[in-house]
């Protein structure tokens, strides 16, 4: 994507380096964009509505309420927000304990943190019950802190996520690294005083005092955290 492409090089090993490692899940560490596409394609049908690629994008990163009430309103559904999220997560649970579709470098790269001992937290704004068959395939020690969409009281773009991740974890969200695909995320991590680092999936976004650009999280495999410096950002 070509706002990726502006800053698309590696982080030269100067300036700041992250004290801890804020991830948000879908569209970041695994491509489960397309199973929740195919939850709300799904959704419609039932009920004799027409979706769309536009509509589907739009609701990339948001909080599983928002995109219900959304899905409501657009569609004009009988069914409630949580009515209709949970209709959506019956259809996307199946698909990934079937299948993890994990984004290229994502596993070694949380693997090289965790043997560095670097925190990290999960920050995604999917449920739990979603969210566990994710973790079930990787090691118990990965995450630190795990904070999942039902246990906030507002979603992403809201900061509060990315705070409360970085409350957990004892470090300043100025202190933390916040890895992003979408706007809605970007922004969340941002209003949180994290440097984002954007790894572009299914939607653009764009630049921002605070974001980073990376084409693909292998960029960064390999390379030890004290040389991601990240100098491009710039942060408070």
């Amino acid at each position: 994507m070509e706002q990726a492409a502006e800053t698309d090089a590696a982080p030269d090993a100067t300036g700041w380096t992250p004290q801890a490692v804020l991830w948000d899940m879908d569209g970041t560490l695994v491509d489960t964009e397309p199973y929740w596409i195919d939850a709300e394609y799904a959704l419609a049908a039932e009920f004799g509505a027409t979706w769309s690629h536009e509509h589907a994008m739009r609701l990339v990163g948001n909080d599983l309420l928002s995109s219900g009430r959304y899905m409501r309103e657009e569609l004009g559904l009988p069914l409630t927000a949580e009515e209709i999220v949970e209709r959506l997560l019956d259809g996307v649970v199946g698909r990934v304990r079937g299948e993890v579709p994990w984004r290229p470098g994502a596993r070694e790269l949380l693997a090289e943190l965790r043997a560095e001992g670097v925190p990290c937290a999960l920050v995604t704004m999917s449920y739990t019950r979603f969210v566990e068959p994710i973790l079930d395939q990787l090691p118990d020690d990965t995450f630190d802190v795990v904070v999942t969409g039902d246990q906030v009281r507002h979603g992403k773009p809201h900061p509060e996520p990315y705070l409360t991740a970085a409350a957990a974890l004892g470090v300043e969200p100025s202190d933390c690294l916040a890895v992003e695909d979408s706007a809605t995320g970007a922004t969340s991590g941002e209003a949180a005083g994290c440097t984002v680092l954007v790894v572009p999936n299914h939607v653009e976004v764009p630049a921002g005092p605070g974001r980073v650009f990376l084409s693909s999280l292998v960029d960064l495999v390999g390379r030890p955290s004290h040389e991601w410096s990240l100098a491009g950002s710039a942060r408070g």
